[in-house]
């Protein structure tokens, strides 16, 4: 198996290689970039015979899909919407299937910060989505999309929740990458970037839909907080978390549920240096004037905190998950939970964010790439990882020292 990686000399592409060329059934791990110099850099730090550069702009689709021709499947890391649907779009017209980790569902694309997005002329945003789910099917493509923590692993346990149960009602997601304890002391907003910044505080201004009292209902991201006491797996902490994008396919793929959130997890106190911010106007998009110059807010803020928010020489992060699933079982209120705490690996230098996002997203690939997962189309997590495919799932992360807990209670 050929497995081709965009954006793969970023710190996720890095890690999904990193993972994959240690599979046995893998013989050659491409890795697509635009800078040669940065696709050379992973290469060094890969040290495998079976990586293999392409230096490529995505935007060249004839190109892109002679590449994606040469392998068998692919893993698509790239955080922005313009590269990430440029990528889909030329692999469902190719017949190219992939797993892709970007934090939106591409069947229901994102309403409002596009990023850039470049639709078909005379096309809608949804007429393009189905557009693109139709065209795979068509070709007998299988994107996995929305595959890494959030959205990915917080799908598929969720999923998996709710077909133990025999009615599910709710499902409420808490994930999170936060610095540990001692990493977070004198950081801003208590906070270490182990993710596209950028794409973080777009998170933290967006609408988005939740589900509510059995009604599709749009919210503003950074509401519906909540604190709870992670007490599990050796642990003991007092954590926020608040409503924010990441699982966008359970509104259209679980339409029974009555209430359905993502919330992400912080530690105390950064939500509300967050509303601080929006309330300064810093995490705006709008140009505003600056003796006589104009200034976007939120870039101006990035140049400011991106350099104080980047890790420090012993900074290591940590992934936390927290999902309740809740129904009945056998006639009687049941919930069932899943934990998780992971911390970032010393002896490879993969962040935590890293092992939990690229790891699930190469395990996807290969499963795709062995025919293991059949449903075509633009198919999210929680509907083409589930029964025994499930269980061989978290089997292979759990080899990979990444451990979920789950609990079954009233």
């Amino acid at each position: 198996m050929k497995v081709l990686i965009f954006g793969g000399s970023g710190r996720m592409g890095r890690a999904v290689a990193y993972d994959l060329v240690r599979e046995r059934s893998v013989e050659a791990v491409g890795l697509v970039g635009r800078s040669r110099e940065r696709l050379a850099s992973a290469r060094d730090w890969l040290k495998n015979p079976k990586v293999v550069l392409h230096a490529l702009d995505v935007s060249d689709r004839t190109a892109t899909k002679a590449l994606m021709r040469e392998y068998n499947v692919g893993v698509n890391t790239v955080p922005d919407r313009r590269t990430s649907y440029a990528t889909i779009h030329a692999a469902v017209e190719c017949g190219f299937s992939m797993a892709d980790m970007l934090e939106e569902y591409h069947r229901t694309p994102d309403l409002y910060e596009t990023e850039g997005l470049a639709l078909p002329d005379g096309m809608s945003l949804a007429a393009y989505g189905e557009w693109l789910h139709q065209t795979a099917v068509a070709n007998g493509v299988t994107i996995v999309d929305g595959i890494g923590f959030a959205p990915g692993l917080s799908n598929i346990t969720c999923g998996d929740g709710m077909r133990k149960l025999d009615a599910a009602e709710s499902a409420v997601a808490r994930v999170g990458g936060i610095p540990s304890p001692a990493s977070a002391a004198g950081k801003p907003l208590r906070y270490m970037i182990t993710w596209a910044f950028e794409h973080v505080l777009r998170e933290y201004v967006v609408k988005l839909n939740i589900r509510k009292e059995g009604q599709v209902v749009e919210v503003a991201a950074g509401t519906g907080r909540e604190t709870f006491r992670f007490d599990r797996l050796g642990r003991d902490a007092l954590m926020e978390c608040a409503i924010t994008p990441g699982m966008p396919s359970f509104i259209t793929t679980r339409p029974e549920l009555r209430e359905f959130a993502e919330k992400t997890v912080r530690w105390p106190g950064h939500w509300e240096g967050v509303d601080t911010l929006k309330e300064c106007g810093l995490l705006g998009t709008e140009p505003v004037e600056h003796r006589g110059a104009p200034v976007v807010p939120r870039e101006f803020l990035l140049t400011l905190i991106e350099p104080r928010l980047r890790p420090r020489p012993g900074d290591i992060d940590v992934c936390v998950m927290y999902n309740t699933v809740r129904g009945t079982k056998s006639g009687r209120p049941a919930t069932i939970s899943y934990w998780m705490w992971e911390e970032a690996d010393a002896s490879t230098g993969i962040s935590a964010m890293g092992r939990v996002t690229a790891f699930p997203a190469a395990i996807a690939a290969v499963m795709v790439g062995k025919g293991e997962i059949a449903e075509r189309g633009l198919v999210a997590p929680e509907d083409c990882i589930h029964g025994e495919l499930y269980g061989r799932f978290m089997e292979q992360l759990g080899r990979r020292g990444i451990r979920v807990q789950e609990e079954i209670g009233p």
